[in-house]
């Protein structure tokens, strides 16, 4: 192995470390954003759901006053009937 060698392309290595080192000094990037016609659309959706309140109120006051006042009741029969509905519609 000749030690001469390696010192040889050591040095050529230096240089071309140095020369692109310098490049990238001089070179200026700039970042860019575009946003797809999708992604407008999904900010806009969200953005109306937003302002949507997360409880309907005119149906929830009813029952909220019922089981308040301790008169609501459960018709075990109805909710029979719609427990059997849902398991035929998960078949």
């Amino acid at each position: 192995m000749r030690i001469e060698a390696y010192s040889q392309v050591q040095q050529i290595y230096k240089k071309e470390k140095v020369d692109k080192s310098q490049k990238t000094v001089s070179a200026s990037v700039s970042d860019q954003l575009s946003i797809s016609s999708v992604g407008k659309e999904y900010h806009t959706a969200k953005q109306a759901i937003a302002g949507i309140a997360d409880v309907r109120e005119e149906l929830t006051a009813p029952l909220k006053k019922s089981i308040q006042a301790g008169t609501y009741e459960v018709s075990t029969e109805k909710f029979a009937d719609k427990l059997l509905q849902k398991c035929e519609e998960m078949r």
